[in-house]
């Protein structure tokens, strides 16, 4: 038995070790963000310059000209993407010549039509515009449609009387005379590296639409008609919202990242293991194995890691922890009542499987709507937070169950149970459970509630937001240098000639300014340039425009208003719709304290906070969804006439079991989140401590307000008319007992009458 146990034991530490070693080697070839790396972030809008619509064919090109712009700097990890229906965004993490890269990218795309002495035959004026099309046999070919018919046969006319071999016309992209040349790029033309695009054979002149064929597969085909069209669109880039970040500055916010995210993972653990004795230490270490699986997911899906996708893992952490301690909790309260651990360990699984479900789902949803409506930063947070969920599923609630399962089959613990679960034994502690009268807290709460709510919205609406860029556009620039002063900094920017909004020092080394200035490419080199010459400083520049805060304000009000009717869908199916009402008038709560807290304190609200709202609108609802799923379960358990009285005891009993994890699960969470305050990066401190007001609040609202509000939805139901519940046969019914010495069985009932 004990040589079984240390051999499974034995088998689970090395899994770890070498799934970890396996690891270290992806991990060294991960992407990092501009946040963590350093570089230069981009968003264009794209608009025709004749003033036409812009169509999807115009942002297409338009994104393969960027794209063949930024192959020519040479960055190995660039990120470029189509953002709603006219904008490219641009990230170009590592790059220290921002002002070179800006130029690089601002170049427009020029096809030209050669013959192999590099002699220019025509430019891309004469072409309308080229698509996939298909030879006689079926193969895939390009069709040019021609608007200058008598240049055009003239040009093909000319290659066709050429000798055999020499008769080509050269397609090329931005050929450049003493760099490119024929003769040099002929064995290298048509590959993704090469500006020369194409090499077709002419044998005669043409004075209509054309097909060129070769030895095209479909996708070569199409980025061949691509480039050839983007020499002929007519579209601007207009730069909406730019960020620069210095190399040196992101790397120190990485190790610093690191350092608090390796902090707040072993302490997780150590709680766990004096939380749940041997069960909590397995499940310390099965956080390893979750977070090597969300990180190799990532890794696999091309995802670029970024201080808000640190935010989502560590809120992931937390979430995967809660699995554990709802599952815990169950094991105790069947141990309580004198089970075998075997079958004490059974019905935990069996039991907290519906509540784990449905949380993870409610912040799934959450995750989605992010997802779509978010843009960038957000779209990143979002991908984590639906990778950690699925891999909480798969690690924390599946693969930990076998493992356990591995060890209590071992029957190690069968003697002493309280070794591998700490739990209270019954017979020696007689009240194992708080017994939490909610309902009779709340009332007393409840007038206290209404006004800071009152008081709160009231701050809000004279008072308003310390707005971020996001919201408010302007520029912001961060600068980091020894010995520098407020009134240094801000002589200079007088100097400069710009406004400052306003100014505070972050830390010994930092400096943040708030600019109304939308900065362009000459004042954000002449910005970067001045401090780095005065004071060797390294600097942060972030520019939005109006365009960008338009967008902003339009998505977060999407976001918000889909992510809470989608949770309403969602509990109203799986549950009834009064918890659902319940549910979302306390999520209302959480999010006007959450909002006034950030107005009284003037902490800033940028484009993360929104992500940090919604993600409290998932965490307090898993919350919430765990405390109903008692109450469901405690009602299913009732026989029995209902009344008010029992209604409310049964309320009190649901909160009084769940009070536990509640609090163990937020108090896991808090930990990593205040390691990322203490020792990580000031770049999301307005996301951690959006978390940490959620967090408590939300443990108030989920604990003592939202099953009180579905008690008073459910309890004038009862005036109208009497609810007998009994889903058991007659030899099944359990009663309800909130309390050994008084339950709401027939015997407290006639003592009520008598009084």
């Amino acid at each position: 038995m004990k040589k079984k146990f240390i051999k499974r034991l034995l088998i689970f530490l090395m899994v770890i070790i070498i799934f970890s070693l396996v690891y270290i080697p992806l991990f060294s070839d991960m992407k990092f963000g501009l946040d963590l790396k350093g570089g230069f972030e981009v968003l264009y809008q794209v608009k025709r310059s004749d003033g036409k619509k812009l169509t999807t064919n115009d942002l297409n090109s338009t994104y393969d000209v960027l794209k063949r712009n930024v192959d020519s700097l040479g960055v190995s990890e660039p990120e470029i993407t189509i953002e709603g229906n006219d904008k490219i965004r641009v990230k170009l993490a590592g790059v220290t010549d921002i002002e070179g890269a800006r130029k690089a990218l601002s170049n427009v795309a020029n096809v030209s039509f050669r013959d192999v002495d590099d002699k220019l035959l025509m430019d891309a004026s004469v072409i309308s515009g080229a698509k996939l099309s298909y030879d006689e046999e079926g193969n895939p070919a390009i069709s040019l449609q021609v608007s200058d018919k008598e240049k055009f046969l003239e040009a093909t006319t000319l290659v066709s009387e050429k000798p055999q071999g020499e008769n080509l016309m050269v397609i090329w992209y931005n050929f450049e005379s003493g760099v490119n040349s024929y003769e040099k790029d002929a064995e290298t033309c048509g590959t993704e590296d090469s500006m020369c695009l194409s090499a077709a054979t002419v044998s005669q002149g043409f004075s209509s639409d054309v097909i060129i064929t070769g030895n095209f597969d479909k996708e070569e085909a199409e980025n061949l008609a691509s480039n050839i069209n983007a020499g002929s669109i007519s579209t601007k880039l207009t730069e909406i919202s730019s960020q620069n970040v210095n190399a040196s500055y992101g790397q120190g916010v990485l190790t610093n990242t690191f350092i608090a995210g390796v902090v707040g993972m072993v302490l997780v653990i150590v709680f766990m293991t004096l939380l749940y004795k041997f069960a909590g230490f397995i499940e310390g270490l099965s956080l390893l194995l979750y977070m090597l699986l969300v990180m190799g997911v990532f890794w696999l899906i091309g995802g670029v890691l970024t201080l808000p996708g640190i935010a989502a893992l560590v809120l992931g952490i937390g979430m995967a922890v809660d699995s554990c301690v709802i599952t815990n909790e169950r094991t105790k309260e069947a141990l309580e009542k004198g089970n075998s651990l075997s079958a004490s360990f059974k019905e935990g699984n069996s039991e907290s499987w519906s509540s784990i479900f449905d949380a993870n789902v409610t912040t799934l949803i959450v995750a989605i709507v992010l997802f779509i409506f978010g843009e960038s930063s957000v779209k990143g947070f979002a991908t984590m937070l639906m990778i950690t969920i699925f891999a909480t599923m798969f690690v924390m609630v599946l693969l930990n169950r076998i493992i356990l399962g591995k060890f209590v089959k071992t029957k190690y613990f069968d003697k002493n149970p309280n070794r591998f679960v700490r739990f209270l034994k019954r017979d020696k502690t007689p009240f194992s459970k708080p017994n939490i009268k909610a309902i009779g807290i709340t009332k007393k709460c409840f007038t206290i509630t209404i006004i800071y709510l009152i008081v709160g919205l009231v701050y809000l609406l004279i008072n308003g937001f310390n707005l971020g860029i996001d919201f408010r556009s302007g520029s912001d620039v961060t600068i980091k240098a020894q010995d520098v002063t407020l009134k240094m900094v801000k002589d200079d920017f007088k100097k400069l000639d710009y406004e400052i909004v306003s100014i505070e020092k972050q830390s010994n080394d930092e400096i943040y300014v708030r600019l109304n200035t939308e900065l362009k490419e000459k004042g954000i080199n002449k910005v970067n340039d001045y401090f780095e010459d005065k004071y060797d400083a390294k600097t942060e520049i972030n520019v939005v425009t109006d365009v960008v805060k338009q967008d902003l304000i339009k998505n977060a009000f999407y976001s918000v208003i889909i992510a809470s009717i989608a949770i309403i869908i969602y509990i109203s199916f799986r549950f009834k719709f009064s918890y659902a009402i319940s549910s979302i008038t306390t999520l209302l709560h959480d999010v006007i304290v959450v909002m006034a807290l950030f107005s009284l304190f003037k902490i800033e609200v940028n484009v993360i906070f929104i992500a940090a709202i919604l993600t409290i609108i998932g965490y307090a609802i898993n919350n919430t969804i765990v405390v109903f799923d008692r109450v469901r379960e405690n009602l299913k358990n009732f026989s029995g006439k209902l009344t008010k009285e029992s209604l409310k005891d049964i309320v009190d009993l649901s909160v009084s079991e769940t009070l536990t994890r509640s609090l163990y699960t937020t108090f896991t969470t808090l930990i990593p989140v205040l390691c990322l305050i203490v020792l990580g990066s000031k770049g999301i401190l307005p996301f951690n401590l959006a978390i940490i007001f959620g967090l408590v609040i939300g443990l108030y609202s989920s604990v003592l307000l939202a099953p009180e509000l579905w008690y008073l939805i459910e309890s004038r139901k009862l005036k109208s008319k009497d609810v007998k519940l009994s889903n058991k046969k007659d030899d099944e019914k359990i009663s309800l007992q909130v309390k050994p010495s008084n339950g709401v069985n027939k015997k407290s009932n006639k003592k009520k009458k008598k009084k």
